[in-house]
């Protein structure tokens, strides 16, 4: 398995002015918005990246982190042999990714994805 992206995901319970936040003071710019979450990048490096959420459309919590890998089914796989807590079970979301959620020792959720 190969980690692709790691993007930090900011909690905000008003996502516009966070967004204005990066956008004006930072320079970023909107790559994707789906009301719930925007997720902005530097304008040299698309990959460098952060996400601002309020809520997650489809899972009981918001993750901390994400992660995008080659092969988010092999992730999945490795997550379960090792016991580890699956907060979100693997799914197909109508955004284009194949997502899951786990729990990291120090709490932290992290959103493992691939994109489809």
């Amino acid at each position: 398995m190969h980690v692709r992206r790691v993007v930090p995901n900011i909690h905000a319970d008003d996502l516009a002015t966070a967004r204005d936040f990066y956008v004006d003071v930072l320079g970023f710019r909107v790559v994707m918005d789906l009301g719930w979450i925007v997720t902005v990048s530097a304008p040299d490096d698309p990959q460098r990246q952060i996400s601002i959420i309020s809520e997650d459309a489809t899972a009981p919590v918001h993750p901390d982190i994400s992660v995008e890998v080659d092969d988010v089914d092999a992730a999945y796989e490795q997550v379960k042999r090792q016991g580890r807590e699956i907060v979100h079970p693997l799914t197909d979301e109508p955004w284009g990714v194949r997502r899951f959620f786990c729990r990291d020792p120090s709490g932290t959720v992290l959103n493992i994805l691939s994109h489809r």
